[in-house]
């Protein structure tokens, strides 16, 4: 199931970065700052990530204001599911190198 795979790094940090509600500079400056900079998102690559993800319903794009051409964007509950799915793996992969390292 998709759901379970594991997310690349940018995905990941999107998701994060929709916990609220956020139009797509928004996504893309939460995204750098959460990653301390390592993940940055260029606009063309961020737009075909949030298609993916709202095509996979894990996104959704909130209803525009009137006369504004800013989309916003925000987890659905299947997308916090993902989420929490991938930091219990996250968590899991940790725990199991220090496992490993302290018996060295």
């Amino acid at each position: 199931m998709a759901e379970s795979l594991a997310l690349t790094e940018a995905t990941y940090y999107i998701l994060l970065s929709l916990a609220s509600p956020r139009h797509g500079y928004g996504i893309m400056q939460r995204t750098e700052e959460l990653s301390r900079g390592r993940v940055r998102l260029a606009a063309g690559t961020l737009y075909g990530a949030l298609n993916a993800l709202s095509t996979k319903g894990w996104i959704i794009q909130l209803p525009a204001e009137d006369e504004s051409r800013r989309k916003e964007y925000c987890l659905t509950e299947k997308g916090r599911q993902v989420l929490k799915n991938e930091v219990a793996r996250l968590r899991e992969l940790a725990d199991n190198g220090e496992k490993v390292l302290q018996e060295e």
